[in-house]
């Protein structure tokens, strides 16, 4: 479990240094960042494994901290900044896809054996991935808008903003994706172990990042 907590904390970091570097190079590079780790969530999402009792995606990780870099743009930049991040990652995801399909249904060269291996793993399942654009798309944009209504009431309480825009927004993200996903296919009981499950797992990621989101602000406002 400890090292599953220093991973949360290098992917955290790894997102706060793309902050950072933005600072000096311009926000390109907190938005490249974004629509990085929403690729990389969706390439890993197909491999479950064990955090603590419960069980989630491998993509828990990369995916909360998209959240923070939202987060990161609502604050120290725009919110116009944080929708456009949104929609390049939401574009993005759409060339995963396409690109994904593509290579599957392509001929493999006669003496490559890794096809089914590589079917079983990048195979497109649509209802799968249909749950998991509008769970993006409307968590996303969610969690912007929870932010700036936060920061524009109570514009000293960084920790409320970061925290109520993020758990609300992911709470909404695994409600729709898991429904859309499994719904009709999982007992009942199955599908509310994985809502509260994925929930707990992303509520903690979420407390992890707000010293991130201190930090970077500090060194914002100092330099």
């Amino acid at each position: 479990m400890i090292e599953v907590i220093v991973w949360i904390l290098l992917t955290l970091a790894i997102g706060s240094i793309s902050a950072l570097i933005a600072k000096r190079y311009g926000v390109e590079y907190i938005i490249g960042m974004f629509a990085c780790f929403t690729v990389v969530a969706n390439i890993i999402a197909s491999k479950i494994v064990v955090f603590g009792p419960f069980t989630v995606p491998a993509a828990v990780l990369v995916y909360s901290t998209t959240f923070l870099l939202t987060d990161f743009l609502s604050e120290l930049y725009s919110e116009k900044e944080a929708i456009k991040a949104v929609f390049v990652g939401f574009l993005s995801n759409i060339v995963l896809v396409v690109s994904i399909w593509v290579a599957v249904q392509w001929q493999a060269a006669p003496f490559w054996q890794g096809q089914a291996a590589f079917e079983s793993i990048f195979g497109i399942v649509p209802r799968i991935v249909f749950g998991s654009m509008i769970a993006y798309i409307v968590s996303q944009n969610l969690d912007v808008k929870i932010f700036m209504f936060f920061k524009n009431k109570y514009p000293k309480h960084l920790w409320l903003r970061n925290n109520a825009g993020t758990m609300i927004s992911q709470f909404v993200d695994t409600i729709i994706f898991i429904t859309i996903a499994f719904y009709g296919t999982t007992p009942m009981d199955i599908l509310l172990s994985l809502v509260i499950g994925q929930y707990i797992v992303k509520w903690i990621i979420a407390v992890l990042d707000t010293p991130f989101l201190y930090i970077v602000k500090f060194i914002y406002n100092k330099y």
